[in-house]
């Protein structure tokens, strides 16, 4: 059989052809990954920002002011210093536990952002266990905590990660019944946008904070403990441990766990947002929205972009609230963290659960 020059060259610019579209099929696909992962990189920046500017306002003195208009550039510019500074490693320590402690600890956490919505199409993956899914990640990273205390060879540190491992462990079946009870009664669903738009039937009346006032308070309680901020900040607390399971480190690796602690603070309020707060709705009753603004029949760019900003300004209210505790309330002992957790939280969580089950087999 022969074949002429020309089917040849048809068949090579088709090859040529199908390999493009693959190409711009993969950039595609990763576009979105990478739009989200610039901007959780900037909401990072805003929230120590914003933490440094609220802390210096609330202890009456001036906080950064040098670095960029009104110092907005100051964690970027410590974010660059510790880039540039030499990785320190324990000579008698497990080299291999030490460096993969820290990466673990934040890829766990970025995971998690999988399935937040911040507009009603604009989630990476709307899966049917996606609350869930969170829970069952976000318990990796106190893994990577633990690994870094042991593999530091140093007594600090190594009790840092085993009180990092038993707080997580305490504060997370609180948070796991408390979105149990969301799932049971209020959206039938654990998908994450299924559980957003059940709130927006009623508007501002609508909020699971409402319909479940117990385990919204639970649910905060727990949140802040996963995160470890005060008064819950026991695994790295300085009067004590010197720096816990992050004493050992410097650098990058110092860095990823200071990242790491905001990524996890940002996901929890983005959390809060979604299961209590109604997510991207505008929270205001239909028959006002329809008649005067319209928003139901908005769509494309510019709705999306409204459902963004709302979720955002709702994200940064709950983030103002964990900042303003931070430096309002003294820390806790370690056994009255444990107590708070085992004998206070899961018993109330428990009831919460058990109330939510009932009344819905009563309204079958």
């Amino acid at each position: 059989m022969i074949i002429n020059t020309t089917e040849v060259q048809a068949i090579n610019s088709f090859s040529r052809l199908e390999s493009l579209k693959e190409v711009y099929g993969t950039i595609w696909m990763l576009f979105p990954i990478l739009i989200l992962v610039l901007g959780i990189t900037i909401g990072v920046l805003v929230i120590v920002w914003l933490e440094r500017t609220i802390s210096a306002s609330i202890q009456q003195r001036i906080g950064p002011e040098y670095a960029g208009p009104l110092g907005i550039l100051q964690a970027l510019a410590d974010g660059t210093k510790l880039l540039f500074k030499e990785n320190l490693i324990p000579s008698r320590g497990d080299t291999y536990l030490f460096s993969i402690g820290p990466s673990i600890a934040v890829i766990s956490i970025l995971l998690s952002y999988l399935v937040i919505p911040f507009s009603s199409h604009l989630v990476l993956a709307d899966l049917s266990i996606g609350v869930f899914l969170w829970i069952a990640i976000s318990s990796i990273a106190p893994i990577g905590l633990l690994m870094s205390g042991y593999g530091s060879n140093n007594k600090y540190s190594f009790l840092g990660g085993l009180r990092a491992a038993a707080q997580s462990i305490s504060y997370e079946i609180p948070l796991t019944l408390c979105v149990l009870s969301i799932s049971l009664r209020v959206s039938n669903s654990s998908s994450t946008v299924d559980i957003v738009e059940a709130q927006s039937k009623y508007g501002f009346w609508g909020w699971n904070l409402w319909r479940q006032p117990i385990g919204f308070i639970v649910f905060i309680i727990s949140s802040l403990a996963e995160c470890e901020r005060l008064p819950f900040d026991l695994p790295e607390a300085e009067e004590e441990l010197v720096a816990g399971y992050q004493t050992e480190y410097s650098g990058i690796k110092f860095g990823l766990f200071y990242v790491a602690s905001y990524l996890n603070l940002l996901i929890s309020s983005l959390f809060v947002t979604v299961l209590y707060l109604g997510g991207w709705n505008l929270s205001i009753p239909y028959i006002f929205i329809s008649e005067f603004f319209e928003i139901n029949q908005v769509g494309g760019v510019f709705g999306t972009t409204i459902g963004i900003f709302i979720t955002l300004a709702k994200t940064f209210l709950f983030l103002f609230i964990s900042i303003t505790t931070r430096w309002t309330l003294p820390r806790l002992r370690m056994d009255q963290l444990l107590n708070l957790g085992w004998k206070f939280l899961l018993p109330i969580s428990l009831g919460n659960l058990l109330l939510t089950t009932s009344s819905q087999l009563l309204s079958l």
